[in-house]
């Protein structure tokens, strides 16, 4: 039951009607059934998975609280954290550590065989495992309440509109919205519904419309020039972007319909003016959540700019290794990592250098937005390949056989298609840096449902409904 799907609009508008007539003590669990009926529409025998995650991490908790000591709570506290993270690790990294580890025997002269593991990865694990392991750190730090009703502590792990793909929020925000009584707003509901439509319309209008283009480069790279690759570069850049901010936009909107605010996760990330600058609009519930939970406790920037570097490089591997149990992901991460520490090593000096050049502001601004955007391009391609040697294979063949004209582009995607594409891209930039989806619909009311009406006829138009998955869906 994808998002972009019409079982999906279906199921929200029965679960949304039922949770406005139902009394507000049932609503928890009728949000919590619904949330695993949706869960389970992927494969129903996963739902045993969620369900132990969030179990060890209420009944940890239950019992920190009634510890009657500190290292009774320390013991409680590691092993409800280690049965999360053993849960992450078997299901999501057991067969890449076995063949890992079968690699680097094989180097030392020992062929011995590790046996292997074909688990198929439960959808949303990486996003409700972190929202579990947040709210276990955050108890045992004294920074949130032990949540005694399991349904409301079920519903904040499982609520369906983030349960796949996040945002990540944290318990003590959540789990408040979900105690307090919420009505019926049309103001509310139609900002809600906006919001959905924009996410839908940035994922089959522009993001479905790229994979089909993308996926043909990555998926066949001998058979392509160079110019096919720069543009990919270009295009898979706005595809991740347009599909998983897409889905965050469907979430938060959905999660708005029925009275909660989820925490932002996106804020044009494409105009930053350095890295550091991108991970605070890229996907902000997991930057904040890395940023609270392991760079500071490693201890941050507070012990010496040699230790600041190390801290961001263990950080952005572990990332790079949430995002995906292969090396690729961990070589992205790493690489971003590298590209903190450069930036905060030179900053100081590119600072200097502007001053001394008497560069205008407005152009040293246009400078680093650039310089940004284009090596976070550079690291997607590290992100997308299949493989490390596919990810070497088009950095080499991106700067080789380049022809700069529209009979260079490859077949497989029209000219026209093309400029479509870029003609919404520029339409969504507009759009989203100027805020109209938080305009007041009481005193915006015709301009609102001019975008509305605008928005829904694209996506009838010219959206892709192949129901092709979310990109974030695999981690």
């Amino acid at each position: 039951m994808p998002f972009n799907s019409l079982s999906f609009f279906g199921f929200f508008a029965i679960v949304t009607a039922s949770y406005f007539i139902l009394p507000h003590k049932f609503r928890c669990l009728l949000l919590l059934l619904a949330s695993y009926f949706f869960y389970m529409q992927w494969n129903a025998a996963y739902a045993v998975l969620l369900l132990a995650s969030t179990a060890a991490a209420y009944a940890g908790c239950i019992f920190m609280e009634k510890a009657s000591s500190p290292d009774g709570k320390k013991i409680l506290f590691i092993t409800s954290l280690c049965f999360n993270l053993l849960l992450l690790f078997a299901c999501k990294y057991s067969n890449f550590i076995s063949t890992a580890l079968h690699d680097a025997l094989k180097c030392l002269g020992l062929n011995i065989p590790i046996p292997g593991f074909n688990i198929l990865l439960p959808l949303g694990i990486s996003f409700y495992t972190f929202r579990s392991l947040s709210y276990i750190i955050d108890v045992y730090w004294g920074k949130t309440a032990v949540e005694k009703n399991f349904t409301i502590f079920a519903l904040y792990v499982s609520f369906f509109p983030s349960l796949l793909a996040g945002p990540i929020d944290r318990a003590a925000g959540l789990i408040k919205q979900f105690r307090t009584e919420q009505r019926w707003d049309m103001q509310r509901i139609a900002a809600g519904v906006q919001l959905m439509l924009w996410g839908l319309f940035k994922k089959v209008v522009i993001a479905d419309r790229i994979a089909p283009y993308v996926d043909s480069i990555f998926n066949q790279m001998p058979q392509h020039s160079g110019t096919s690759y720069l543009i990919t570069a270009y295009l898979y850049a706005f595809q991740i972007y347009c599909d998983f901010s897409g889905y965050s936009d469907m979430a938060i909107g959905s999660a708005k319909v029925l009275g909660f605010d989820l925490m932002q996760n996106f804020n044009l990330p494409y105009i930053s003016r350095s890295i550091a600058d991108f991970w605070r609009r890229w996907h902000i519930s997991l930057s904040t959540w890395f940023r609270d939970y392991l760079y500071i406790p490693l201890g941050g920037n507070r012990q010496g700019i040699s230790r600041t570097y190390i801290n961001l490089l263990i950080t952005m591997l572990v990332c790079g290794l949430w995002h995906g149990a292969a090396w690729t992901f961990v070589i992205w991460g790493g690489l971003h990592g590298a590209m903190l520490c450069l930036s905060r090593f030179t900053n100081r000096f590119r600072d200097k250098l502007y001053k001394q050049l008497q560069i205008p502001p407005v152009i040293v601004t246009v400078i680093k937005l650039t310089i940004t955007f284009h090596i976070v391009c550079v690291l997607w391609i590290f992100f997308r390949a299949n493989t490390v040697s596919d990810a070497l294979t088009f950095y080499c063949n991106s700067v080789s056989g380049i022809q700069f004209s529209f009979s260079a582009i490859d077949s497989f995607i029209k000219i026209s298609d093309l400029i479509l594409v870029m003609v919404f891209l520029i339409l969504m930039l507009v759009y989203e840096k100027g805020k109209i989806s938080h305009l007041n619909w009481a005193t915006h009311y015709v301009y609102n449902v001019i975008v509305l009406a605008s928005v829904f006829w694209a996506i009838v138009v010219w959206g892709s409904f192949n129901t092709k998955q979310f990109i974030y869906f695999q981690f």
